[in-house]
């Protein structure tokens, strides 16, 4: 584990470098989905302190206990996020990778008013349009973003899954130039993008988080159920 965080940030650093970008600037999520509580140990032990699952259930499960031991803990949802799972998803998690939709935008938004908890959202963007993912479409997200800040919700950043038969360096641009074009005046919208197959290119592009899983923790168990679509992964 230490030598697998290690060469990733390795590699980040040089891709980062290679982009005249500050390594400093792009953090690493390790992606912690379906490993078990002992692997994410292993990575804590080891330095990590930012992860990455996409079921509010399992990071229910396995997150709480080592938050007691590591307070500087941060943990990303990047799955898909349904609204009834919003109130447990707030007391979470510390970002929300994956707004993607005007009828979960409210419920976060009713709850945080409720609560009081207001985590960092991405908003989702579907760059490739693919039925199958979840994410905004590409043409209705400046009109969402700005729904979204209208309703108090704390929008950091954009995200993106690119298909896996299309060169990810188009998406990266394309999410990129969102962002540009809806920074607010005091702070640039920042973006989740890149892989474990693919987290340098994005990095080239202005990743400021990468979502890195395999390179990390190595393949992942075989869950007894089906195996995840495409629209559950948000990192490999």
């Amino acid at each position: 584990m230490a030598e697998n965080l290690a060469e990733v940030r390795r590699r980040i650093a040089e891709a980062a470098r290679a982009a005249d970008r500050d390594p400093l600037a792009v953090e690493l999520v390790a992606v912690s989905k379906v490993h078990p509580a002992a692997a994410v140990e292993e990575a804590l032990a080891a330095g990590q302190r930012t992860f990455g699952e996409n079921r509010v259930q399992e990071a229910k499960a396995k997150y709480p206990p080592l938050r007691e031991r590591f307070a500087d803990l941060r943990l990303h949802l990047i799955g898909p996020l349904q609204t009834n799972k919003v109130k447990e998803a707030l007391g979470l998690f510390d970002v929300i990778e994956t707004l993607d939709r005007p009828k979960l935008a409210k419920a976060l938004a009713r709850e945080a008013e409720k609560t009081g908890l207001n985590p960092a959202c991405f908003i989702q963007v579907n760059t490739g349009e693919e039925p199958q993912k979840a994410g905004i479409a590409p043409a209705e997200a400046d009109g969402f973003i700005a729904e979204c800040r209208a309703l108090g919700l704390n929008v950091q950043g954009l995200m993106c899954i690119p298909p896996v038969d299309e060169e990810p360096a188009l998406h990266f641009a394309f999410l990129r130039e969102i962002a540009r074009r809806n920074d607010s005046a005091d702070q640039p919208l920042a973006l989740s993008m890149g892989m474990s197959g693919d987290y340098e290119t994005a990095i080239a592009f202005g990743a400021s988080f990468v979502r890195v899983g395999t390179a990390v923790f190595g393949p992942r168990p075989v869950r007894p159920e089906a195996a995840p679509s495409a629209a559950e992964g948000g990192a490999a």
